[in-house]
């Protein structure tokens, strides 16, 4: 009998080495590294001939069109993965435990059972029992909707096969083992060949999957970074358990744009799709606030308004304290470097905060110009005269104001929502026409602070 060969896999990055080390030499991970039984490949006696399917072909010899998609039901996640679920994919959904993963795909299953036939919800975290609860809950009462609590690829493959569905939800991709790999569930070499059969699984049957997977304390995809590379359409869903508003955001996607985002919001039967944003976000919202600006940016294709909060305070330590939820710290502290160099205000004894309401995330520089309004609006204690003000601009480290993308529709967007002062950059200014609101150009933020106090 052959001598079983052992090898230590780092449970982060996949690495391999023959003997134990305390720290990964690939992703620099401390005590990540798990001793596993390495399974000798299987060799094939005779060469594999190629079919003819698998022969190069002529770029213009392939025919293309339009992906068959599956309808969801529920048009911010057809929004997200670019119209519908296409036939035969591969959908990775990530969040944090409790945020509403297993929710948002058994309303969507359910959808889909009820337009296009059987759909197999797989767990291996919930009984049976348990799922009929939540579904209970949720008012899910789909015939073709099928049930399985089952951790065994091999025996789910089997319930594939005897059922055809026309789509699968695997919750979670790190409860799943295969008999014939020694490891623990979870582990990467299980993540890595449980992936593999998937995608197989998927590809020859034409059956939509939705996997979902754990995510690490540092908010990353835990287990190889392969099965992301693998997969069609990564999502991921963000929010606070505590708070009522979930994010549903584009990673990766083969079919569509990444830049479109799904807004949900938690009640008590379920998510419930949020197709006004920029309303939700400023409901609670009080005109006239000291350091609080409304500034406009883009999602994919959708313009959204959203609060923006600072706080600026005096503070006798020796490194003031900087605190941002909804923005990189790094943008923070060059618009504060902008305010000291060219309007000489002083930040560099007083903790700021910043927050950006409703729990959004912030990219790209469509809130500088706002940020930095409520930064000096705070510091001086000073309420900003317009009123139903708005604010969109990048700020340059000069101290100019430049223009950036689909002002126009951010502007429209505000219009339809009742606002009627508007500051953009004065580039941007020279190509909107708008009769009934005020819109102001500026050049620079010295002009721009003349104008709002």
């Amino acid at each position: 009998m052959a001598k079983k060969k052992t090898v230590f896999t780092c449970q982060k990055c996949g690495y391999e080495s023959p003997k134990w080390m305390g720290k990964c030499p690939s992703c620099n991970s401390w005590n990540s590294m798990v001793e596993e039984i390495k399974n000798p490949p299987v060799i094939s006696s005779s060469r594999t001939s190629f079919s003819s399917s698998s022969m190069p072909k002529s770029i213009n010899n392939i025919k293309s069109g339009e992906y068959e998609r599956l309808d969801t039901g529920i048009m911010e996640l057809n929004r997200v993965v670019g119209g519908g679920i296409v036939r035969g994919s591969i959908t990775l959904i990530s969040g944090a435990p409790g945020i509403g993963k297993s929710t948002l795909l058994l309303q969507t299953a359910s959808n889909i059972a009820e337009k296009y036939g059987k759909v197999l919800y797989v767990s291996g975290e919930e009984s049976e029992e348990q799922i009929k609860m939540r579904g209970d809950r949720l008012e899910t009462s789909a015939d073709n909707l099928f049930i399985v609590s089952e951790t065994n690829l091999d025996r789910i493959e089997e319930h594939i096969e005897k059922n055809k569905p026309v789509f699968v939800v695997i919750d979670s991709i790190q409860t799943l083992f295969k008999e014939s790999i020694s490891s623990a569930p979870g582990s990467v070499s299980q993540v890595r060949e449980t992936s593999n059969d998937i995608m197989r699984i998927g590809k020859e049957n034409n059956i939509s999957f939705f996997i979902v997977a754990h995510i690490t304390k540092q908010g990353e995809l835990a287990g190889p970074r392969v099965l992301e590379h693998m997969v069609d359409t990564v999502l991921s869903f963000e929010g606070e358990r505590t708070e009522e508003f979930r994010i549903l955001r584009t990673v990766k996607n083969r079919f569509g744009t990444t830049s479109e985002i799904g807004v949900f919001e938690m009640i008590e039967n379920g998510l419930r799709e949020i197709l006004n944003p920029s309303q939700v976000f400023l409901e609670e919202r009080e005109a006239q606030k000291e350091g609080s600006v409304v500034i406009g940016i883009m999602e994919g294709k959708r313009p959204i308004l959203v609060e923006i909060q600072a706080l600026v305070s005096q503070t006798k330590a020796v490194i003031p304290r900087r605190t941002v939820v909804g923005m990189d710290v790094p943008r923070l502290n060059l618009i504060l470097a902008v305010l000291e160099k060219k309007l000489r205000i002083p930040f560099y004894n007083c903790d700021v905060y910043v927050n950006v309401v409703g729990g959004l995330k912030i990219d790209g520089t469509f809130a500088d110009l706002g940020l930095a309004i409520a930064l000096v609006s705070s510091a001086r204690s000073k309420e900003i005269l317009l009123d139903n003000f708005l604010a969109i601009g990048e700020v340059g480290l000069t101290g100019e104001v430049r223009p950036v993308s689909y002002c126009g529709r951010i502007v429209n967007e505000a219009e339809k929502m009742g606002f009627k002062n508007i500051i953009v950059p004065y580039r941007n200014k020279e190509k909107i026409n708008a009769e009934k609101i005020n819109v102001i150009g500026i050049t620079s933020l010295k002009e721009v602070l003349n104008k709002v106090f």
